[in-house]
């Protein structure tokens, strides 16, 4: 089963990095998404993949019998997830108002800072 996850995570981190080297704002955010669910994916399964026995150590015990699931990175995953999804909307936001001040989705033509007939920069001083 961690090997599926694991070859999971693998799919998610290329899937994620495609998207994020594409030149469109919106394939821009879903390689956001997808490379954080990735890692919330690589965190939970760094964290041992176990249904049968709970994350809890019994009472009266130091240290577990059995191997258990550490509940740790289920809790950094549940932070985590609360700030992807912020992250997003933010970057959502963010990528509509470009889109609606500069009136492209594509990052070629959104050229405000060096537009393309501009003048030069220096070549020797």
């Amino acid at each position: 089963m961690e090997y599926m996850i694991a070859a999971l995570v693998g799919l998610f981190f290329v899937f994620g990095i495609y998207f994020l080297l594409s030149r469109s704002l919106i394939r821009m955010l879903l390689g956001v998404v997808v490379l954080s669910n990735g890692v919330n994916l690589l965190i939970f399964t760094a964290g041992r993949l176990m249904r049968a026995i709970a994350p809890i150590v019994p009472d009266g015990l130091d240290q577990p019998e059995t191997a258990i699931a550490n509940p740790l990175p289920q809790a950094l995953i549940l932070t985590a997830i609360v700030i992807g999804f912020a992250m997003f909307s933010f970057l959502l936001v963010l990528a509509y108002r470009a889109y609606q001040t500069l009136d492209a989705d594509n990052t070629d033509n959104m050229r405000v800072a060096e537009p393309r007939n501009g003048p030069q920069p220096p070549l020797s001083y």
